[in-house]
This record gives structure tokens, C-alpha cells and sequence, in this order.
């Protein structure tokens, strides 16, 4: 097995009856992340929430983490993130919270333990910008927002 990203994680106090993330299965690109509500929460239709995940992470340097939802809580009862992905910073110490939001027409209970969203881990680049007067020519141009049509 190639050399793997360490990240060092810390159970805060609200999780700590509930699993560290892990990989569900030995090809999952990420890591489930869990409800660590006290009591169950109910998301009414059209309405939104932080949750907590009751995790911190220490990324290194170079790398970040991307904070995705649930295909399955997508499908299955219109739940999703709304700053999805998000991101989570290698220097950012404080615990990963999701905010969910509940895009069907029925409220949607949170209970403590459940799988709310996945972290992938992936390398970043910080880009140098240099300031110019015109940008080259390319056969898009400017065009987008649907510009190839339906």
C-alpha cells in the first residue's frame, strides 16, 4: 500500500460514545462523518442546520478536506449541505460541523450516531497570480451559464 495522509483527530466530549470516521469499504474515497446531537433533531421541510460532528482535525499542510454529502440521504429523503462541497482548511483546529438542509416537503429526524456526510481528503495548489492587461483568446471565450445549449 502507498504511503498513507496521517491526520491527526480528536474526540470532543459530544462524540464520545460514537464511532471514529472510517472507511466503509477498502476503495471509499472518504470517511463517514456523524450526527453528535445530544437528542434527535427534526429539519423541517425547506429549512436548515448546523450539526455537529463532535470531530477535530489536524490536516497537513498541502492537503484539505472536502466536506460532501450523503448520496444516500440525498436520494432517499432529500437531504443535502448547503455549502457543499465545503471545505476545511489545514490550519483550521475547531470542530467539523454540517450544515444540512432538508430540500423535500416532510420534516427529517437527525439522530445521534447517524452518517451525515463524507470527508475526502485531496492535495491543494496555491496558485501565483499575475496581473495582466488581456487574457489569451480561446475558441469559448467568455461563454457560459448553458452557453453550449441544452
Amino acid at each position: 500500500m502507498p504511503d498513507q495522509l496521517i491526520v491527526q483527530i480528536t474526540q470532543l466530549k459530544n462524540s464520545e460514545t460514537l464511532p471514529l470516521p472510517h472507511y466503509q469499504t477498502a476503495h471509499a474515497a472518504g470517511v463517514d462523518l456523524y450526527a453528535a446531537v445530544e437528542s434527535e433533531i427534526v429539519l423541517d421541510a425547506g429549512r436548515w442546520t448546523l450539526i455537529p460532528t463532535g470531530i477535530a482535525v489536524a490536516i497537513p499542510v498541502g492537503y484539505e478536506g472536502q466536506v460532501r454529502p450523503r448520496s444516500g440521504l440525498a436520494l432517499k429523503h432529500g437531504i443535502g449541505m448547503l455549502n457543499g462541497p465545503g471545505t476545511i482548511d489545514a490550519d483550521y483546529r475547531g470542530e467539523i460541523g454540517i450544515i444540512l438542509f432538508n430540500f423535500s416537503d416532510k420534516p427529517f429526524a437527525i439522530k445521534r450516531g447517524e452518517r451525515i456526510a463524507q470527508l475526502v481528503f485531496a492535495r491543494i495548489e496555491k496558485a501565483a497570480f499575475v496581473k495582466v492587461d488581456t487574457l489569451d483568446e480561446t475558441a469559448r471565450g467568455a461563454g457560459g451559464f448553458g452557453h453550449t445549449g441544452v
